[in-house]
């Protein structure tokens, strides 16, 4: 070891002994992550535990400035040294710093390497490199190998200890901000799920509530706004979670193949049928069957879907053999399978056996404070599978996204995402890197009233004027006053744009 410098074994080897001892005299004990040490007259290591200080270590070439450093910030922090590279590192294998302040030059080795090092690591500790040759070129490099701030010698110690215990209480902050950010999205997430909104509370609640029972499920929503999400969610949290989740989409079957598929079938039981299949039923023994589009299913199917629910058996198709079904099933739907049943379109027994516990999914234009979580969550999923960076939105595209009604949910959001990562070639996602689907749709103005021939024909150019009043004032806003942009949001020329506010009397907005 260097000059006096504590070696990192002897201290590893020390605290383990220590940990032993203690241990066997206190069953609750929980070993040291670290002890206090200091050298006693007779030159022996004296070892306390510590709790609460900041571990500190100076790594530096020069035997002085260590041991002057370590007197000095020794109260406030718990305080190591290291005379080079790998003495530092062997230090930090044995005692996890939170902070290390490191020369630049150490020796014929340099502190800029080890900053680079240890600013891999999973929890890096705050680097604050100190030099005689200070400049700024020297600063901005330090800070691009991951240093937090730069000081020059010789180092006033007020200002150090300043410096170090800031950038503790920032990493603190962070690392808070990380714990709550966690808390917060757990709170507004189930099993992939994203959702604080009332609405998607509720279904949080409910796929809670019966997760955890064998009882059957019926999902209902329009397209895109996540039914096969709530179904896996259910099936995760559930005793089955271990075994089997199968999905089956009924509408994508013919109901030969769809009883096939379902139930399976034995060797030559139709044409082409060599060899016996094995149904979904008997593939999710112990697991989930998911259902999806049950509604499309024909009658045929209803009744064997029935008696499987009823009974717990089945048999396949062109056998006689009666095989137990051990799996708990959850349906969708996009259609009103009330309505259906009122037609005689869907058999009554199997909606109210299907409907033990209904779940609807909402639309996401019902559950619009949920957009930001789900942009956020997006964008990252899109930038990770496409190898691009995670680029903020610019105002303007956020403001499409939050106004467009989404008539294909929350599956439409998740396209629209990826398609502004991938064409997105600033440092942002603009409104042109958006689908045009969302861009125009965001621009679509409010259904007017259908025509009222009762209502004197003044009153429907009243409404008229109005409208178009409305629908100019609100492209101008959209542009920020901007009339070239205003003009091409309607479609119109920026003379024919003129013309109407003057004819309008439309006052002028931050003209440009």
């Amino acid at each position: 070891m260097h000059g006096g410098d504590e070696s990192a074994e002897r201290y590893r080897h020390r605290r383990e002994k220590v940990n032993t001892q203690l241990a066997d005299r206190v069953p609750e004990y929980r070993p040291l992550a670290a002890m206090r040490w200091r050298v006693d007259a007779s030159c022996r290591f004296e070892f306390t535990p510590i709790c609460m200080s900041a571990v500190l270590l100076i790594v530096d070439d020069e035997k002085n400035t260590r041991d002057g450093l370590r007197n000095a910030l020794g109260d406030e922090f718990e305080v190591y040294v290291a005379a080079d590279v790998e003495s530092a590192l062997a230090t930090l294998e044995a005692m996890p710093a939170d902070v290390i302040l490191t020369d630049l030059r150490l020796g014929g080795e340099d502190g800029m390497s080890l900053i680079e090092t240890v600013s891999k690591h999973p929890n890096p500790p705050i680097c604050i490199m100190m030099t005689a040759y200070g400049s700024v070129d020297t600063a901005v490099e330090a800070m691009k190998r991951g240093a937090y701030d730069f000081v020059t010698k010789p180092v006033n110690i007020d200002r150090l200890e300043l410096l170090i215990k800031r950038a503790l209480r920032e990493r603190d902050t962070s690392r808070e901000n990380k714990e709550l950010r966690s808390k917060v999205e757990k709170q507004n997430t189930v099993e992939g799920m994203i959702g604080r909104s009332p609405a998607m509370v509720a279904v949080f609640e409910t796929i809670k509530q019966v997760a955890p029972s064998r009882a059957t499920v019926l999902i209902q929503g329009e397209s895109g706004t996540g039914k096969e999400l709530a179904a896996h969610a259910i099936h995760h949290l559930s005793p089955r979670a271990n075994e089997k989740f199968i999905a089956v989409h009924c509408a994508a079957l013919t109901p030969e193949l769809l009883a096939s598929e379902l139930f399976g079938h034995e060797k030559g039981a139709f044409t082409g049928a060599f060899e016996r299949r094995i149904g979904r039923f008997e593939q999710a023994k112990g697991g989930t069957l998911f259902l999806d589009e049950i509604g499309e299913i024909d009658h045929t199917t209803q009744v064997k879907i029935l008696r499987v629910l009823g009974e717990r058996t089945f048999e396949r198709v062109g056998g006689s053999q009666t095989i137990t079904a051990d799996v708990r099933l959850v349906a969708a739907t996009n259609k009103d399978l009330a309505k259906l049943v009122s037609e005689g379109k869907f058999r009554d027994d199997l909606f109210f056996r299907l409907h033990v516990v209904p779940l609807t999914m909402p639309p996401l234009r019902d559950r619009k404070v949920d957009i930001p979580l789900l942009i956020e969550a997006f964008l990252k999923d899109a930038a990770l599978e496409n190898g691009k960076p995670v680029r903020p939105l610019s105002l303007e595209a956020t403001h499409s996204l939050l106004e467009y009604d989404w008539p294909g949910n929350v599956r439409e959001l998740r396209t629209a995402i990826e398609h502004g990562v991938v064409m997105a070639s600033g440092k942002e996602i603009t409104l042109r890197d958006l689908p045009a689907s969302v861009r125009n749709g965001s621009l679509v103005p409010n259904p007017q009233p259908s025509f009222d021939k009762s209502q004197p024909l003044h009153d429907h150019a009243l409404n008229l004027r109005e409208s178009e009043t409305s629908l100019i004032l609100r492209a101008l806003e959209d542009a920020r006053g901007n009339r070239s942009k205003a003009a091409t949001l309607l479609g119109i020329s920026r003379r024919t744009l003129h013309r109407r506010l003057k004819e309008l009397n439309i006052f002028k907005r931050n003209p440009r």
